[in-house]
């Protein structure tokens, strides 16, 4: 029994499924790390008292938040790089611009709405203490607002985990792509897929999980 489950494709197809986890991870939580540069910039952006500023943040945020990733990933390596700019970027590279550029639009509507929910006594506070804007901001309202943010990040890191999968598209060795590659040698994707389907789970179940309690925990 536990001979026939150690040469099944469910354990046997784990070495290279492992290896595009590891892919998966890295691309997800590169680009999470840039994405948030972005979101926080544009976030604030929109919250700007200067109606340009806020004009073309909105419509970054409208357009990335209106099309599908997979057309953004690839109108960024096929599109703007290849046929536009007239370069060949590599595929992991156009999977993190991708996911940072799509990601950067939700963190965006996170950090707007965090900021936007401190109370308006507390930038008064801030001014009347002699703090500028900047500095208030810096001290006061982005500390608490960024305690805020903390449990909606967690969330988009899993969507954005979960959106790796759509750059199989342009062959980049996530987790999914590393399936398709073995059960199309092997002929076995109901094992290869079910194994797939449990890694990503072993990912976002605790992560889940953990930022169930984390909410609960600030919530007191």
């Amino acid at each position: 029994m536990i001979d026939a489950i150690i040469n099944s494709h469910y354990i046997q197809s784990l070495p290279l499924l492992l290896k595009g986890l590891v892919w998966t991870i890295l691309i997800a939580l590169i680009g999470l790390i840039f994405g948030f540069i972005i979101g926080a910039l544009v976030g604030l952006g929109r919250l700007s008292s200067k109606k340009w500023i806020r004009a073309i943040c909105t419509v970054y945020v409208e357009v990335i938040r209106g099309t599908p990733i997979l057309v953004q990933v690839l109108f960024i390596y096929l599109g703007l790089t290849e046929q536009v700019i007239g370069i060949n970027i590599d595929k992991v590279v156009a999977a993190i611009i991708a996911i940072s550029i799509n990601a950067g639009a939700y963190i965006a509507e996170i950090v707007r709405g965090a900021v936007d929910s401190i109370e308006k006594g507390q930038h008064e506070a801030g001014r009347s203490i002699g703090l500028s804007k900047k500095q208030t901001m810096r001290y006061i309202i982005w500390p608490q607002a960024f305690k805020r943010m903390i449990p909606p990040l967690g969330n988009q890191f899993i969507i954005s985990l979960k959106d790796t999968s759509l750059f199989s598209v342009i062959a980049v060795g996530e987790l999914l792509y590393m399936g398709k590659q073995y059960y199309n040698v092997t002929y076995t994707p109901f094992q290869t897929l079910t194994m797939v389907c449990v890694l990503y789970l072993i990912i976002t179940i605790p992560t889940s999980y953990f930022l169930r309690k984390l909410e609960r925990k600030m919530d007191v």
